[in-house]
């Protein structure tokens, strides 16, 4: 009876466990539907272009982003507004080069949520670890998430400091008298994550 009584009771913890502590549904992202676009400002104007996302996923439990992560194809960095080729080409060797995201050496960069605070409305306070040429900083950023029909689209705008991640070339805070050379240090990161429940 001692026995029958004790199974009943990790029986019944289990499955009571089971309904207060439900597993989060995974949402694999689709590399062909989502996309990341950058642009970085100067003195003198601007530039922009995308990086392609490479693989990723989302943890949503009850509608509400609980986690995930994502990871870029530095090696796929691109300029979108230099129309002439020549100029193009010489921009995205220099974006390539050591000077800024080095992809040979770093071909991958990655972003993992550390934590997501529902706001309302689908409306969230993320953060987590933004990794660039190897240097893993945490960084936090509004995002809006919607879940329906199997497919959960999470949006962000993230404001990045190269500085942190090794990226000094013409930085006013590294180097002196660079008039209007100078870049500024924040870029800004559009994403879009689509991704579909496993």
């Amino acid at each position: 009876m001692q026995r029958l009584a004790a199974f009943l009771l990790i029986g019944g913890a289990t499955i009571l466990a089971s309904f207060t502590n439900p597993v989060a549904t995974v949402y694999s992202v689709d590399n062909s539907q989502s996309s990341l676009s950058w642009t970085a400002k100067k003195v003198t104007g601007s530039h922009t272009g995308t990086i392609s996302v490479s693989s990723g996923k989302l943890e949503v439990d009850n509608n509400v982003l609980k986690g995930g992560n994502f990871q870029l194809d530095t090696r796929s960095i691109t300029v979108t507004d230099i129309k002439d080729a020549g100029m193009n080409g010489k921009l995205l060797g220099h974006l390539k080069s050591d000077d800024f995201f080095s992809v040979e050496k770093h071909p991958s960069a990655s972003f993992v949520i550390t934590g997501a605070t529902a706001k309302g409305g689908g409306n969230y306070d993320v953060t987590g670890n933004l990794t660039i040429k190897g240097i893993t900083k945490a960084i936090s950023f509004p995002a809006t998430v919607t879940v329906a029909g199997g497919k959960a689209t999470a949006k962000a705008t993230i404001k990045v400091d190269r500085t942190k991640f090794d990226i000094k070339y013409r930085s006013n805070n590294f180097f002196e008298n660079l008039g209007d050379k100078a870049i500024y240090d924040d870029f800004e990161l559009d994403v879009t994550l689509v991704a579909n429940a496993q």
